[in-house]
């Protein structure tokens, strides 16, 4: 009886065990350590709510980092920044002002539909149509004409030889859109029907975004994540307790709490020097800063390397409306006159335009960011020692999109994108028909010099010209361009395949979760 017993019990064990190799066999890690059957789920907590998920439409930042992943265009850049075919796989220059695409075969939309020539027509059409009120019109107001070739084939031909057209296409708002989405849903604010490596799922105010894997994308083994998950919290503190936890994945945080996570052993710190800069947005066409002497008044009474080291923990650098990022298409602008602090200067310039005893004014910034508000309150202070006497207005962040658009402030803070090409920085902000030209200012001297470096194909001679639209561009001082700052990830240990670019900086098509 005993040695059936055990002979039982042994026969048992071995088919515990048996089944329990097999198990394994079925779910053991794949080439990067992961189970099989582990779904991949990104985390991230962002800090701040998309304004809209429309590319036409919402250049904000907070909308850009969900729907990028959505949609794709023409071009992009590669790591060394170098542009390469995304939806176009190749394409050809029969002469200087004319682009032949050839796109790449059996891309589907998220809706299932494959996307042809006629879908990049359209797009393009919407984006140069002046109801749409797209912020990137202006890159493609040379577009004299777009033919459709074939399915696979589209023809641009501009009006004159452009050296900014192909990167102005790598922009993320350049993107490729279905026509039937748009004319069911009147725009795509709420909805995100792209060819892209994620599928919109869910967006829930005030809370998050969901994004899905493409499984019929055209590019294999791309993404290797199941789900990207977008969590709103406005709230550094919050953030940063959420990525110690484990609750998050990944999130962007300031140079001054970079410290408060040092210790953490599951968290890596990322840092990069930004194409981004800080700066202050006059609407010209008001009273005092119709005044150029005024703006420049007000550039030297401010102390840049004040609000560098303070705001930005000392992890910025002085800039100008290109940032130093970009190498040597930015100039040295400390050196320049209207960036030495000379508080004397400023008041004989203030005397000058009217305004002997200063003025009083106000300075609106958005509430959700703490790098605004503590820009706005230091300008304040030292603004106060010329006379100068300036209350603070925050407001929301939708409420701050809408004044920027609408040049709706006196006085703005605000932080821009230098972008990928110097035409960027100088046209389109700047330019009297730039799309992003929200401060009523125009300079017919200064529109001649930044046309004609978008139409310089000679890269040195380029430089050149952008030398000479950055010193103009000071001297009128339709913004004061402050500092670029130096920004950070914090990343869990998990996460693998993740490295932030300054031209791209949350690209997470190659990340994974071990």
């Amino acid at each position: 009886m005993f040695k059936k017993s055990f002979l039982y019990f042994l026969l048992l064990m071995i088919a515990i065990v048996a089944a329990a190799c097999s198990d394994d066999s079925e779910t053991t890690a794949d080439g990067n350590g992961e189970e099989e059957n582990a779904e991949q789920v990104l985390k991230i907590a962002n800090d701040q709510e998309p304004a809209g998920l429309d590319p036409h439409k919402t250049p904000a930042h907070s909308s850009v980092r969900v729907y990028s992943k959505v949609y794709e265009g023409l071009v992009t850049f590669d790591e060394n920044m170098e542009i390469k075919g995304q939806l176009a796989k190749d394409w050809e220059q029969p002469d200087d002002s004319t682009y032949i695409f050839n796109l790449v075969e059996g891309v589907k939309f998220h809706n299932g539909r494959e996307m042809t020539a006629e879908d990049v027509l359209y797009s393009f059409e919407r984006i140069m149509d002046e109801e749409t009120a797209s912020h990137i019109s202006s890159y493609f107001s040379d577009v004299e004409n777009i033919e459709v070739m074939g399915d696979y084939k589209i023809k641009f031909e501009l009006a004159a030889p452009n050296a900014t057209f192909l990167s102005n296409l790598t922009n993320s708002s350049a993107a490729i859109v279905p026509k039937e989405v748009v004319e069911e849903n009147g725009d795509l604010q709420q909805v995100a029907v792209g060819t892209g490596p994620f599928v919109f799922e869910e967006w829930v105010p005030d809370s998050s975004v969901t994004l899905s894997k493409n499984e019929d994308y055209y590019i294999e083994d791309v993404p290797k994540l199941d789900r990207v998950e977008y969590y709103t919290m406005k709230e550094e503190a919050a953030r940063l307790s959420a990525i110690r936890t484990g609750e998050i994945d990944m999130t962007t945080l300031t140079a001054k709490s970079t410290e408060l996570l040092e210790g953490e052993d599951e968290v890596n710190i990322m840092g990069y020097q930004s194409l981004e800069y800080s700066y202050i947005g006059f609407n010209v066409a008001k009273e005092p800063f119709n005044n150029k002497k005024v703006r420049q008044a007000l550039s030297l009474a401010t102390d840049r390397q004040n609000i560098a080291d303070i705001v930005w923990d000392g992890e910025a650098i002085v800039s100008g409306p290109i940032a130093p990022a970009m190498g040597n298409w930015s100039i040295d602008v400390e050196q320049e006159e209207l960036y030495q602090r000379d508080l004397e200067k400023a008041k004989e310039l203030l005397a000058e335009a009217g305004y002997p005893d200063g003025f009083s004014t106000e300075i609106t910034t958005a509430s959700t960011y703490a790098d605004m508000v503590d820009t706005a309150q230091l300008l304040q202070q030292q603004w106060k020692e010329i006379g100068v006497d300036a209350e603070i207005k925050q407001i929301e962040w939708g409420e701050y999109i809408d004044t920027w658009s609408n040049t709706s402030a006196d006085i703005l803070v605000g932080r821009n994108g230098s972008g990928t090409d110097p035409d960027r920085a100088m046209n389109y902000f700047f330019h009297t028909d730039g799309s992003a030209n929200v401060w009523n200012f125009s300079n017919s001297e200064y529109d001649k010099i930044v046309e004609e470096g978008k139409r310089t194909v000679n890269q040195e001679k380029r430089k050149e010209i952008y030398v000479e639209a950055q010193e103009k561009l000071l001297n009128l001082s339709p913004n004061l361009f402050l500092v670029s700052p130096k920004n950070y990830v914090a990343v869990r240990d998990s996460v693998k395949g993740f490295t932030p670019y300054a031209h791209n900086a949350e690209d997470i098509e190659q990340v994974y979760k071990k």
